[in-house]
């Protein structure tokens, strides 16, 4: 049997479980301008899942359990270290950021890229990156 290596295309969504529902939403919704596509409540499991997208169909799901554990991020832990979005201006997004009472990191410049970048972190502490593409690459 001859067998290719499957081709990945693209990440279709990430998943992040939240503490606080309602802060969450308004943080991804109100402050980082995802769109809604869907918000459904699960009864069977006392948890809200809201689909949000970004302007290139990447999707984040937003979960809500009762009581979940807190998210061991000193020292970093096994697993997603961070979740890194592109922007265009990134001096524009951080003083929106800063504006809104977010906590952002100074601005970096990635010694192998040459591309700025800075940390901020989403109500419940997972660490989310700004890396800056001014002109977006084609593919």
């Amino acid at each position: 049997m001859n067998r290719m290596q499957p081709r990945l295309h693209a990440v279709h969504h990430v998943a992040l479980i939240c503490s606080d529902y309602e802060k969450s939403k308004h943080f991804y919704v109100n402050i980082l301008g995802l769109e809604i596509l869907a918000e459904n409540y699960r009864a069977a499991r006392a948890s809200w899942k809201l689909d949000l997208a970004l302007p290139n169909g990447t999707q984040l799901e937003l979960f809500s359990f009762p009581k979940p554990p807190a998210r061991p991020s000193q020292p970093e832990a096994c697993g997603l270290r961070h979740l890194a979005f592109v922007v265009r201006d990134l001096d524009g997004v951080v003083d929106w950021l800063v504006s809104n009472h977010i906590e952002v990191e100074p601005v970096r410049v990635d010694e192998y890229t040459h591309k700025r970048f800075t940390f901020f972190k989403d109500p419940d502490g997972l660490p989310l990156e700004l890396y800056e593409l001014p002109a977006l690459p084609q593919h």
